[in-house]
């Protein structure tokens, strides 16, 4: 199940996880409405597959979309034919499709173990910037947004939050923990230092309720979420001064 903040539909969108095609065409609608209405987004909650219907609803009203992903993974997979749409291959299929400017869209705070070689190499062939967990720690938050935003301009950003990015210290309860994440104040802060960019569309994604211990990915997740709304409230002038 996956739920949309917006100005019209928010709640659940009615989901069989078992018919992704199906659920992919429910989700890009939902998002679609609160789009047309010059609202932005917010997914909340399911793998991160559900990137995809969001990022093409949000192609279709903004030009020229790039995606900043904060991750662990790159979400970027080869795939086989009979298993294209999961949530390791959201970003390479958006790529393929045209649905972002993969050249100048970046994933963030990548890290850890895959099951498959050559992601990364695979995630760099179509276009993407990656950047290491190491990186961003050595140049710091405000270098690495600063230079991104230098490379995205005005253009419009779709924003993917991945959980895990978070160490499982902090976010036990998502789908695929990796140890030498971002601590709770971490991430906060790069959160925060994405002020400026113009973002158009957003998910939080990856939560594991089953997994997940006195639910403290789930509150630090909506912690986040409420962060994400003050940063676009302050983009859009809404906040006193």
């Amino acid at each position: 199940m996956l739920s949309l903040l917006g100005a019209v539909d928010a709640g659940d969108v009615a989901l069989v996880p078992g018919r992704i095609e199906d659920a992919f065409v429910k989700i890009e609608a939902a998002a679609g409405r609160i789009l047309e209405l010059g609202a932005v987004p917010v997914g909340i909650g399911g793998d991160g597959s559900v990137s995809l219907p969001l990022m093409r609803a949000a192609a279709r009203y903004h030009k020229d979309l790039v995606a900043l992903h904060i991750d662990s993974h790159t979400d970027a997979y080869p795939y086989t034919p009979d298993d294209r749409y999961n949530a390791a291959t959201q970003f390479t299929n958006a790529a393929q499709e045209g649905v972002v400017n993969a050249g100048r869209s970046w994933h963030i705070g990548v890290r850890g173990f895959t099951y498959c070689p050559g992601v990364l190499e695979h995630t760099r062939s179509l276009g993407f910037r990656v950047v290491t967990i190491e990186e961003l720690m050595r140049r710091g938050f405000a270098q690495t947004v600063a230079e991104f935003s230098q490379v995205v301009g005005a253009r419009p950003v779709y924003l993917c939050w991945d959980m895990d990015v978070f160490d499982p210290s902090v976010a036990p309860g998502v789908c695929t923990p990796a140890w030498g994440g971002l601590s709770a104040r971490e991430g906060i802060e790069l959160l925060r230092s994405l002020s400026g960019l113009n973002i158009v569309a957003m998910d939080f994604n990856t939560v594991s309720p089953p997994q997940d211990v006195q639910g403290m990915a789930a509150q630090l997740c909506a912690h986040m979420i409420m962060e994400a709304l003050v940063l676009l409230a302050a983009g859009m002038g809404l906040l006193p001064d």
